[in-house]
């Protein structure tokens, strides 16, 4: 479960962070022009996602600092881990999964190991 963790955590850390810079830089995420379904709920808010880049830039480093906790066995991972994937549902589609799949994989690693 360590190795899924720090896979997952790396993933969404590693292209929220990229993200982030990338868009503070070009004014453009990665990819097509036009942000992916998360961005819906930002323009309902009337808020400019091309100006999000710290926000990003922020939860790719604190999913790293996560991926750290995991891979050291640091004690305050567990509950950092459950904390980022909250915070990160509103990122859909796949940093919802994949936020999704952290949470489950910490509940079950909790009930079996008593974490």
């Amino acid at each position: 479960m360590k190795v899924l963790l720090a896979i997952i955590a790396f993933i969404n850390g590693g292209f929220m962070l990229l993200d982030g810079i990338v868009v503070m830089l070009k004014g453009k995420y990665i990819g097509p022009e036009k942000p992916g379904p998360w961005a819906n709920l930002f323009y309902k808010l009337d808020v400019n996602v091309f100006k999000l880049g710290p926000l990003f830039v922020a939860y790719g480093l604190v999913w790293l600092i996560f991926l750290y906790g995991v891979f050291t066995s640091q004690a305050w991972a567990y509950k950092l881990g459950l904390v980022i994937s909250l915070l990160t549902l509103w990122y859909l589609p796949v940093g919802t999964l994949l936020s999704l799949i952290v949470l489950i994989v910490l509940l079950l690693a909790r009930q079996k190991t008593g974490l």
